[in-house]
């Protein structure tokens, strides 16, 4: 593999300056990321981040499922219920740009450490909290944590990711999310109507704490140890990967022509750390792309956070169903949820990422007009056709966490991942306030017809999107 580097160097190059040495080692470790199949070190990476992305899930979805409860214990209106819900999420828009910053300056794994713990300590607060002002503060900082972590971890999984199938590897991962969605749907509908609401926060937030400990023993990153210039830092990395597994992909005439590649990027100055602002998301290359991104996450996460955390207080409240029967029905959008992505994570790298979400905003939008049109009648209606909906628009919101990192380069991928998902904690806060305003003064079949329209600019966002699927993280983005 040395005499194939070398080849690559033109002489008098190589000779010219010990500056070329560095450049020339940085792009011949990325080589070998792409190099190295999807073995056992990924998998463990893989399920240590995906369960710190399981109990963040499980703790955004807690308050839906406590939420029946306290609406009669403390006597809340429409509108105090949306404020309650918007909390976590203004919350995770701070998280989402803080955690950005802070992975980029410190790495993605001291980050994520940090974020998880806030999360979970936080979680324990909520389950303690007395009053709506109390929840409200508690649910907040607890936002903080869980916008957080999400993203960096999608960044830290990106990063360790090849080209190839990288989709599906990513996908996968991200399934979790949906199952911890899942995991409280069904935790509420049993623990809520026999334990009270508090144990709720309690289940998602301990096992976060020992979750913590394990994402801060992780490797970090070796793209992000690149960019920073700590090559034999990120060499130690991928020695490790490679001792997982004795597989390789390797083509030698492609090899070379790769190793050349990438040494004249980053030559050109195209991978340099000292480039990196976040003023250069909106540079003639990357102003579209952000755009287009931050449009997608705002209207997916408008419709799909905002079905899925008022469903528990609509089927008690609209069509006062008893409390377990309300939430055992809500479960159901999570489990046609989880299903979906599964379908997802197994057609992404094939039918592209653009073409998914088009067709999924098509659906999705489709099956909430029909909603609105049924004025739904009945909560069977909104069973079958929200649920479906949301699942629908769940999958598009899960390949936003694979298409964004893969859209900017190593040395602003955080940062242009937390600002976009600050995008969808925006949405996400303020769907359920309007949910709630437009509920109590033009019916459920408006707060339908808002979701649909939400779903038709997510449509026109998607036809501007770039395709990524099946390319090397570097070529995606100069």
């Amino acid at each position: 593999m040395a005499k194939t580097l070398a080849a690559s160097v033109p002489h008098d190059e190589h000779e010219a300056s010990h500056a070329a040495a560095p450049t020339a080692r940085a792009a011949h470790l990325l080589f070998r990321i792409e190099n190295v199949p999807f073995s056992r070190w990924h998998t463990k990476a893989r399920i240590v981040m995906g369960s710190a992305t399981f109990f963040d899930a499980f703790d955004a979805l807690s308050l839906a499922f406590a939420m029946p409860v306290l609406i009669g214990l403390w006597h809340l209106s429409a509108a105090q219920i949306g404020v309650l819900i918007a909390a976590g999420y203004l919350g995770q828009l701070i998280g989402a740009l803080l955690f950005g910053w802070l992975a980029e300056r410190f790495g993605r794994v001291p980050s994520a450490t940090l974020a998880v713990g806030a999360m979970s300590v936080m979680g324990v607060a909520c389950a303690f909290a007395g009053s709506f002002q109390m929840l409200f503060l508690a649910r907040f900082v607890q936002g903080i944590g869980v916008g957080g972590e999400v993203p960096v971890a999608a960044t830290y999984i990106s990063e360790l990711s090849q080209a190839h199938g990288r989709g599906r590897f990513f996908v996968l991962y991200e399934l979790i999310f949906p199952l911890g969605l899942l995991a409280a749907s069904q935790a509420g509908a049993f623990v809520v109507p026999r334990f009270g609401w508090e144990p709720m926060f309690l289940i998602g937030a301990l096992p976060g704490l020992l979750v913590t400990l394990l994402i801060f023993r992780l490797p970090e990153s070796p793209r992000w140890l690149i960019t920073r210039g700590r090559l034999d830092a990120a060499e130690r990395v991928i020695e490790d990967i490679e001792a997982s597994t004795p597989k390789r992909d390797l083509d030698p005439q492609r090899d070379e022509a790769e190793i050349a590649r990438r040494l004249a990027k980053i030559r050109a100055g195209r991978q340099s750390p000292h480039r990196a602002s976040w003023k250069e998301l909106f540079s003639r290359v990357y102003r579209g792309r952000t755009l287009i991104v931050w449009t997608l996450w705002a209207s997916s996460y408008f419709v799909a956070n905002g079905i899925n955390n008022w469903l528990p207080s609509l089927y008690k409240t609209v069509y006062h169903l008893p409390l377990q029967e309300s939430l055992r029905m809500a479960s159901a959008s999570n489990v046609l949820s989880a299903c979906a992505v599964f379908v997802c994570a197994m057609l992404i790298d094939r039918v592209g990422r653009r073409r998914w979400a088009m067709a999924c905003f098509v659906v999705s939008g489709l099956l909430l007009v029909a909603l609105a049109a049924a004025a739904a009648s009945s909560p069977w209606s909104v069973m079958i056709l929200g649920s479906s909906a949301y699942a629908v628009m769940g999958t598009t919101t899960v390949m936003l966490y694979l298409y964004t990192p893969e859209i900017y380069p190593t040395r602003m991928r955080a940062i242009g991942t937390g600002l976009a998902t600050s995008w969808l904690r925006a949405a996400s806060a303020t769907a359920p306030a309007i949910v709630g305003v437009v509920l109590a003064g033009y019916g459920i079949a408006a707060v339908f017809l808002i979701f649909a329209a939400a779903a038709l600019v997510g449509l026109l966002a998607s036809t501007r999107m770039i395709e990524t699927s099946n390319r090397a993280l570097e070529e995606i983005s100069p």
